[in-house]
Protein backbone atom coordinates (compact mmCIF):
# COMPACT_ATOMS: atom_id res chain seq x y z
CA UNK A 1 0.00 0.00 0.00
CA UNK A 2 1.45 3.60 -1.04
CA UNK A 3 2.27 5.92 2.51
CA UNK A 4 -0.13 7.81 0.99
CA UNK A 5 -3.21 5.69 1.74
CA UNK A 6 -4.62 5.77 5.33
CA UNK A 7 -6.52 3.01 5.16
CA UNK A 8 -8.83 2.32 8.13
CA UNK A 9 -8.19 -0.62 10.45
CA UNK A 10 -11.75 -2.83 9.12
CA UNK A 11 -11.49 -1.99 5.95
CA UNK A 12 -7.88 -3.36 5.77
CA UNK A 13 -8.48 -5.95 7.41
CA UNK A 14 -11.69 -7.24 5.20
CA UNK A 15 -8.94 -6.41 2.27
CA UNK A 16 -6.21 -8.85 3.49
CA UNK A 17 -9.14 -11.55 4.18
CA UNK A 18 -10.80 -11.13 0.78
CA UNK A 19 -13.94 -9.66 2.57
CA UNK A 20 -16.98 -7.48 0.69
CA UNK A 21 -15.48 -3.62 0.81
CA UNK A 22 -17.74 -1.03 -0.94
CA UNK A 23 -15.84 2.27 -1.54
CA UNK A 24 -18.37 5.54 -1.60
CA UNK A 25 -17.08 9.13 -2.78
CA UNK A 26 -17.03 11.88 0.18
CA UNK A 27 -18.34 15.06 -2.92
CA UNK A 28 -22.15 14.05 -2.01
CA UNK A 29 -21.59 14.92 1.64
CA UNK A 30 -19.99 18.21 0.85
CA UNK A 31 -21.31 19.53 -1.97
CA UNK A 32 -24.48 17.61 -2.56
CA UNK A 33 -26.55 17.66 0.30
CA UNK A 34 -27.35 20.81 2.75
CA UNK A 35 -26.53 20.23 6.02
CA UNK A 36 -27.32 18.26 8.16
CA UNK A 37 -29.24 15.48 5.66
CA UNK A 38 -25.72 15.12 3.72
CA UNK A 39 -24.26 13.83 7.55
CA UNK A 40 -27.33 11.81 8.01
CA UNK A 41 -27.30 10.09 4.27
CA UNK A 42 -23.63 9.42 4.74
CA UNK A 43 -23.87 7.47 8.07
CA UNK A 44 -27.21 6.01 6.26
CA UNK A 45 -25.47 4.53 3.10
CA UNK A 46 -22.37 3.29 5.18
CA UNK A 47 -24.92 1.22 7.79
CA UNK A 48 -26.83 -0.17 4.40
CA UNK A 49 -23.39 -1.68 2.99
CA UNK A 50 -22.94 -3.50 6.57
CA UNK A 51 -26.71 -4.22 6.93
CA UNK A 52 -26.34 -6.06 3.23
CA UNK A 53 -22.74 -7.98 4.30
CA UNK A 54 -20.29 -5.94 3.00
CA UNK A 55 -17.59 -3.27 4.90
CA UNK A 56 -18.12 0.71 3.86
CA UNK A 57 -15.31 2.49 2.80
CA UNK A 58 -16.03 6.67 2.51
CA UNK A 59 -13.16 7.87 0.84
CA UNK A 60 -11.74 11.52 1.21
CA UNK A 61 -8.59 13.65 1.76
CA UNK A 62 -8.00 14.80 5.28
CA UNK A 63 -4.44 16.27 6.90
CA UNK A 64 -2.55 15.67 3.62
CA UNK A 65 -3.73 11.96 3.30
CA UNK A 66 -6.13 9.99 1.16
CA UNK A 67 -8.80 8.30 3.66
CA UNK A 68 -9.87 4.54 2.68
CA UNK A 69 -12.33 4.35 5.42
CA UNK A 70 -13.80 7.58 8.01
CA UNK A 71 -15.04 7.96 11.08
CA UNK A 72 -18.17 9.61 11.80
CA UNK A 73 -16.01 12.27 13.00
CA UNK A 74 -14.39 12.86 9.86
CA UNK A 75 -17.58 12.52 8.36
CA UNK A 76 -19.00 15.18 10.30
CA UNK A 77 -15.83 17.39 9.48
CA UNK A 78 -16.55 17.37 5.62
CA UNK A 79 -20.51 17.68 6.25
CA UNK A 80 -19.82 20.79 8.36
CA UNK A 81 -16.78 22.65 7.62
CA UNK A 82 -16.47 25.69 5.52
CA UNK A 83 -14.13 25.43 1.79
CA UNK A 84 -13.77 21.60 1.42
CA UNK A 85 -11.95 21.05 -1.73
CA UNK A 86 -14.00 19.30 -4.27
CA UNK A 87 -11.32 16.53 -5.62
CA UNK A 88 -11.27 15.56 -9.16
CA UNK A 89 -8.44 13.28 -10.16
CA UNK A 90 -6.16 16.16 -10.90
CA UNK A 91 -6.64 17.95 -7.50
CA UNK A 92 -5.47 15.00 -5.43
CA UNK A 93 -1.73 16.13 -5.45
CA UNK A 94 -2.48 20.05 -4.64
CA UNK A 95 -5.01 18.97 -1.98
CA UNK A 96 -2.44 16.72 -0.43
CA UNK A 97 0.21 18.81 -0.94
CA UNK A 98 -1.58 21.72 0.81
CA UNK A 99 -3.39 19.77 3.37
CA UNK A 100 -6.70 21.22 2.08
CA UNK A 101 -9.78 18.76 3.26
CA UNK A 102 -10.88 17.41 0.16
CA UNK A 103 -14.10 15.59 -0.92
CA UNK A 104 -13.78 13.55 -3.50
CA UNK A 105 -15.34 13.10 -7.00
CA UNK A 106 -16.01 9.80 -8.76
CA UNK A 107 -12.84 10.22 -11.07
CA UNK A 108 -10.62 10.68 -7.69
CA UNK A 109 -12.59 8.07 -5.28
CA UNK A 110 -12.41 5.39 -8.40
CA UNK A 111 -8.44 6.05 -8.54
CA UNK A 112 -8.21 6.41 -4.56
CA UNK A 113 -10.28 2.50 -4.21
CA UNK A 114 -8.57 0.65 -7.14
CA UNK A 115 -5.08 1.73 -5.44
CA UNK A 116 -6.71 0.52 -2.45
CA UNK A 117 -7.80 -2.88 -3.79
CA UNK A 118 -11.82 -2.10 -3.65
CA UNK A 119 -13.82 -3.31 -6.73
CA UNK A 120 -17.13 -1.88 -5.83
CA UNK A 121 -17.80 1.88 -5.98
CA UNK A 122 -21.03 3.21 -5.39
CA UNK A 123 -21.97 6.92 -6.04
CA UNK A 124 -25.14 8.26 -6.97
CA UNK A 125 -24.56 8.96 -10.73
CA UNK A 126 -21.34 9.42 -12.56
CA UNK A 127 -20.27 12.48 -14.83
CA UNK A 128 -20.07 12.83 -18.44
CA UNK A 129 -20.39 14.85 -21.64
CA UNK A 130 -22.26 18.07 -20.40
CA UNK A 131 -24.95 19.87 -22.85
CA UNK A 132 -23.57 22.12 -25.22
CA UNK A 133 -19.92 20.04 -24.35
CA UNK A 134 -19.08 20.68 -28.48
CA UNK A 135 -18.13 24.19 -27.55
CA UNK A 136 -17.51 24.26 -23.80
CA UNK A 137 -15.27 21.42 -23.95
CA UNK A 138 -16.46 20.38 -20.85
CA UNK A 139 -16.28 16.63 -20.12
CA UNK A 140 -15.99 14.67 -16.88
CA UNK A 141 -13.00 13.36 -15.82
CA UNK A 142 -15.13 10.46 -14.90
CA UNK A 143 -15.01 9.02 -18.04
CA UNK A 144 -11.25 8.85 -18.33
CA UNK A 145 -11.02 7.53 -14.50
CA UNK A 146 -13.42 4.92 -15.50
CA UNK A 147 -11.25 4.05 -18.36
CA UNK A 148 -7.92 2.94 -16.11
CA UNK A 149 -9.07 2.09 -12.53
CA UNK A 150 -10.60 -1.20 -12.59
CA UNK A 151 -13.64 -1.13 -9.84
CA UNK A 152 -17.38 -1.49 -11.22
CA UNK A 153 -19.06 1.66 -10.36
CA UNK A 154 -22.93 1.34 -9.29
CA UNK A 155 -24.68 4.20 -10.29
CA UNK A 156 -28.28 5.37 -10.66
CA UNK A 157 -26.76 5.78 -14.70
CA UNK A 158 -25.67 9.36 -15.87
CA UNK A 159 -26.84 12.34 -13.89
CA UNK A 160 -29.81 13.97 -15.98
CA UNK A 161 -27.95 17.43 -16.17
CA UNK A 162 -25.40 15.98 -19.21
CA UNK A 163 -26.16 14.99 -22.54
CA UNK A 164 -26.47 10.97 -21.94
CA UNK A 165 -26.08 10.09 -25.35
CA UNK A 166 -23.06 11.45 -25.88
CA UNK A 167 -22.07 10.30 -22.76
CA UNK A 168 -22.71 6.52 -23.64
CA UNK A 169 -20.88 7.02 -26.82
CA UNK A 170 -17.77 8.18 -24.86
CA UNK A 171 -18.35 5.53 -22.93
CA UNK A 172 -18.01 2.90 -25.60
CA UNK A 173 -15.16 4.54 -26.88
CA UNK A 174 -13.26 4.18 -23.76
CA UNK A 175 -14.11 0.32 -23.77
CA UNK A 176 -16.49 0.86 -21.08
CA UNK A 177 -18.63 -2.01 -20.16
CA UNK A 178 -22.34 0.05 -19.62
CA UNK A 179 -24.91 -2.94 -17.95
CA UNK A 180 -28.33 -1.65 -16.70
CA UNK A 181 -30.01 -4.12 -14.16
CA UNK A 182 -33.05 -5.54 -15.16
CA UNK A 183 -33.59 -3.59 -17.61
CA UNK A 184 -33.51 -2.76 -21.49
CA UNK A 185 -33.50 1.31 -21.21
CA UNK A 186 -30.71 2.93 -19.61
CA UNK A 187 -31.79 5.10 -16.63
CA UNK A 188 -30.91 9.04 -16.20
CA UNK A 189 -30.47 9.25 -12.50
CA UNK A 190 -34.03 10.91 -11.16
CA UNK A 191 -35.59 8.68 -13.76
CA UNK A 192 -35.53 4.99 -14.74
CA UNK A 193 -35.77 5.65 -18.39
CA UNK A 194 -33.34 8.19 -20.04
CA UNK A 195 -35.29 7.83 -23.50
CA UNK A 196 -31.91 5.88 -24.70
CA UNK A 197 -31.45 1.92 -24.97
CA UNK A 198 -28.74 0.90 -22.85
CA UNK A 199 -25.76 -0.74 -24.39
CA UNK A 200 -26.05 -4.30 -22.06
CA UNK A 201 -28.35 -6.00 -20.02
CA UNK A 202 -28.04 -8.07 -17.07
CA UNK A 203 -30.89 -9.23 -14.64
CA UNK A 204 -28.47 -10.90 -11.65
CA UNK A 205 -26.04 -9.60 -9.90
CA UNK A 206 -24.33 -12.94 -10.01
CA UNK A 207 -24.11 -12.43 -13.93
CA UNK A 208 -22.90 -9.32 -13.30
CA UNK A 209 -19.86 -10.35 -10.98
CA UNK A 210 -19.01 -13.45 -13.77
CA UNK A 211 -18.53 -10.45 -15.78
CA UNK A 212 -16.31 -8.33 -13.50
CA UNK A 213 -14.71 -11.55 -12.83
CA UNK A 214 -14.15 -12.38 -17.20
CA UNK A 215 -13.34 -9.09 -17.86
CA UNK A 216 -10.44 -8.32 -15.28
CA UNK A 217 -9.64 -12.01 -15.58
CA UNK A 218 -8.66 -11.33 -18.52
CA UNK A 219 -6.38 -8.40 -18.16
CA UNK A 220 -8.63 -5.83 -19.30
CA UNK A 221 -8.57 -3.21 -16.80
CA UNK A 222 -11.01 -0.46 -17.09
CA UNK A 223 -14.14 0.19 -14.96
CA UNK A 224 -17.88 -1.55 -15.45
CA UNK A 225 -20.56 0.80 -15.22
CA UNK A 226 -23.88 -0.54 -13.26
CA UNK A 227 -26.79 1.08 -14.01
CA UNK A 228 -29.44 0.64 -11.14
CA UNK A 229 -32.28 2.46 -11.89
CA UNK A 230 -33.81 4.19 -9.28
CA UNK A 231 -36.67 3.32 -6.73
CA UNK A 232 -39.83 3.66 -9.58
CA UNK A 233 -41.79 5.10 -6.39
CA UNK A 234 -38.95 7.49 -5.99
CA UNK A 235 -38.14 8.90 -9.35
CA UNK A 236 -39.23 12.12 -11.06
CA UNK A 237 -40.82 12.12 -14.92
CA UNK A 238 -38.06 12.71 -17.41
CA UNK A 239 -40.36 15.42 -18.77
CA UNK A 240 -40.76 17.27 -15.63
CA UNK A 241 -37.14 17.17 -14.61
CA UNK A 242 -36.36 17.97 -18.22
CA UNK A 243 -37.88 21.58 -17.33
CA UNK A 244 -36.30 22.01 -13.99
CA UNK A 245 -32.85 21.26 -15.65
CA UNK A 246 -33.61 24.14 -18.84
CA UNK A 247 -34.21 26.24 -15.93
CA UNK A 248 -30.82 25.44 -13.66
CA UNK A 249 -29.02 25.91 -17.05
CA UNK A 250 -30.64 29.07 -17.77
CA UNK A 251 -29.49 30.69 -14.86
CA UNK A 252 -26.22 28.82 -14.32
CA UNK A 253 -25.56 30.54 -17.89
CA UNK A 254 -26.74 34.11 -16.63
CA UNK A 255 -24.68 33.65 -13.46
CA UNK A 256 -21.59 32.68 -15.52
CA UNK A 257 -21.17 29.49 -13.56
CA UNK A 258 -18.79 26.79 -15.32
CA UNK A 259 -16.33 24.24 -14.26
CA UNK A 260 -16.23 22.22 -11.12
CA UNK A 261 -19.05 24.50 -9.72
CA UNK A 262 -21.83 23.80 -12.25
CA UNK A 263 -23.05 20.72 -11.57
CA UNK A 264 -23.77 21.66 -7.49
CA UNK A 265 -25.32 25.03 -8.71
CA UNK A 266 -27.38 22.76 -11.32
CA UNK A 267 -28.35 20.37 -8.14
CA UNK A 268 -28.98 23.07 -5.75
CA UNK A 269 -31.15 24.70 -8.20
CA UNK A 270 -33.15 21.90 -9.14
CA UNK A 271 -33.81 20.84 -5.47
CA UNK A 272 -34.80 24.16 -4.49
CA UNK A 273 -37.64 24.55 -7.47
CA UNK A 274 -38.77 20.77 -6.93
CA UNK A 275 -39.11 21.73 -3.28
CA UNK A 276 -37.06 19.28 -2.01
CA UNK A 277 -38.35 16.38 -4.47
CA UNK A 278 -35.34 15.92 -6.44
CA UNK A 279 -33.29 15.39 -2.44
CA UNK A 280 -34.85 12.92 -1.40
CA UNK A 281 -34.98 11.36 -4.99
CA UNK A 282 -31.32 11.65 -4.77
CA UNK A 283 -31.24 10.02 -1.43
CA UNK A 284 -33.26 7.53 -2.60
CA UNK A 285 -31.29 6.21 -5.47
CA UNK A 286 -28.39 6.50 -3.67
CA UNK A 287 -29.24 4.20 -0.72
CA UNK A 288 -30.69 2.13 -3.21
CA UNK A 289 -27.31 1.67 -5.08
CA UNK A 290 -25.63 0.95 -1.53
CA UNK A 291 -27.61 -2.16 -1.00
CA UNK A 292 -26.98 -3.23 -4.43
CA UNK A 293 -23.11 -2.70 -4.07
CA UNK A 294 -22.90 -4.47 -0.92
CA UNK A 295 -24.80 -7.51 -2.39
CA UNK A 296 -22.50 -7.46 -6.15
CA UNK A 297 -19.77 -7.27 -3.65
CA UNK A 298 -20.68 -10.50 -1.51
CA UNK A 299 -21.14 -12.34 -5.14
CA UNK A 300 -17.96 -11.34 -6.31
CA UNK A 301 -15.98 -12.00 -2.92
CA UNK A 302 -17.22 -15.26 -2.83
CA UNK A 303 -16.54 -15.86 -6.93
CA UNK A 304 -12.88 -15.10 -6.28
CA UNK A 305 -12.82 -16.70 -3.00
CA UNK A 306 -13.79 -19.87 -4.79
CA UNK A 307 -11.22 -19.55 -7.48
CA UNK A 308 -7.71 -18.75 -5.36
CA UNK A 309 -5.59 -21.83 -5.71
CA UNK A 310 -4.97 -23.53 -2.43
CA UNK A 311 -1.97 -22.41 -0.15
CA UNK A 312 1.17 -24.14 -0.69
CA UNK A 313 2.40 -25.95 2.72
Amino acid sequence: MHPLLDIAPDVRQALAAGQPVVALESTIIAHGMPWPRNAETALAVEQTVRDHGAIPATIAILDGTCRIGLTQQDIQRIAQEKDVWKVSLRDIPYVIARRIPGATTVAATLRLAAMAGIRIFVTGGIGGVHRGAQMTMDISADLTEMSRSSATVVSAGVKSILDIGLTLEALETLGIPVVSLGQDPFPSFYSTDSGHPSPLRLDTLEEVAQLMHAKWNLGIEGAILLANPVPPDREIPSQQIETLIAQALHEADSQGVKGKNLTPFLLEHIARRSQGESLEANIALVLHNAAIGAQLACRYSAIMNRRQPPQQP
